[in-house]
């Protein structure tokens, strides 16, 4: 797919959220070297890097923008090196996907007073891009109407670790796609609530990727987040100037709260749209979920190490530099690092923050630096 030259396309900003530290892929992704510069998938490319070129057919690299850590930033640079260092933009604390995705928002206006802003995430496996490239530019028609879009994943088994929308209405075809409208979102269900909304028909995944004009969303500020809108208007004026340390030392540092998109917008607002697709989707959150979709050998194990076992089903076993031998496991994961290991039933996956909690209040922050 190349790039098309379309007016449709030329005010569409691809913006890459990048900040978060994936603790719950610990001890992998550390502070240093967060999951999402990492390449996990085996195909040497990182997180981020797979994100940059799944858009990079349908929009010149200078249009894609990159929103994370200010600690991370030099290494966006090197693994994006097409990308201008204007593009990469550093938050000084973390406050939530919400204000990471105002900051965007302020920088596109900056740039392009009729900027669309697609936000996407450097955490995600797709293995259909190609899908995803023809959803943008459908969603981009219709975000030009003012309305709010999120990509809803069709749910192909009862998921309970995903949040949920409620579709609607149909609100028409777009390049060939369907649009609907938002009813709800619904919170992570029990198992008995996702095969109810699975029978139902009208509920997707919530996949955490928007597409919206910049200007609509910074009204929905305005409206619903006021401090956050009142923070990003101060600022604005100074990006790219001396005075935007001061500004944000000011303005931004005092936020308060860790605030979604989800919940601090997406659930108020009125004009919200989802488009119902199959991208071949995977949120990359948990050493479980990439048992679940990396390649397995005959035993249904997934190895990214030297590895030798006798019965051993369904594991996944990483490891730099160790030999790893197993006996008898099943559904397990095994996570060696130069100064850690990590072994857990792939059922418990989740509970990995529970170990980098008692990691801090124990003091023990160099296994997690």
């Amino acid at each position: 797919m190349t790039q098309p030259t379309t007016p449709l396309l030329q005010h569409l900003y691809p913006t890459i959220l990048a900040g978060g530290v994936g603790t719950r892929l610990w001890p992998r992704s550390r502070k240093h070297l967060p999951k999402q510069f990492q390449d996990l998938t085996g195909n040497g490319r990182s997180m981020l890097q797979e994100a940059y070129d799944r858009v990079t057919p349908l929009v010149p690299p200078d249009h894609v923008y990159v929103i994370t850590n200010h600690e991370y930033v030099d290494m966006v640079q090197a693994q994006l090196p097409d990308i201008p260092t204007a593009n990469i933009v550093g938050e000084p604390a973390a406050r939530g996907s919400a204000a990471a995705i105002g900051l965007g928002a302020i920088h596109l206006l900056h740039r392009d007073p009729d900027a669309i802003m697609a936000v996407l995430t450097a955490d995600h496996l797709i293995r259909k891009p190609d899908t995803l490239r023809e959803t943008l530019i459908a969603a981009t028609e219709l975000a030009q109407t003012g309305e709010l879009i999120t990509l809803g994943i069709r749910p192909s088994y009862p998921e309970t670790g995903y949040g949920y929308i409620e579709m609607g209405d149909t609100l028409g075809q777009f390049r060939g796609m369907e649009a609907r409208r938002v009813r709800r979102f619904r919170e992570k269900p029990d198992l008995a609530t996702a095969r109810a909304f699975l029978a139902a028909g009208n509920f997707a995944w919530n996949s955490g990727m928007f597409i919206w004009r910049a200007d609509v969303i910074m009204a929905q500020f305005q409206r619903f987040m006021p401090e956050l809108y009142q923070a990003l208007t101060a600022i604005q004026p100074t990006l790219h100037t001396s005075e935007a340390e001061t500004a944000f030392a000011r303005f931004w540092m005092p936020l308060q709260g860790n605030v979604t998109i989800d919940y601090g917008v997406m659930e108020k607002a009125d004009r919200v749209a989802v488009f119902p697709v199959d991208l071949g989707w995977y949120d990359i959150g948990s050493w479980a979920a990439l048992l679940d979709v990396l390649p397995k050998d005959d035993a249904g194990n997934v190895v990214q190490a030297r590895h030798l076992h006798h019965d051993s089903r369904n594991i996944l076993v990483f490891s730099k530099d160790r030999l790893i031998a197993t006996i008898g496991l099943q559904d397990m994961i095994v996570v060696d690092t130069d100064d850690v290991i990590l072994v857990m039933p792939a059922d418990r996956a989740q509970d990995v923050k529970k170990i980098v909690q008692a990691l801090q209040e124990n003091g023990l922050n160099e296994y997690l630096e």
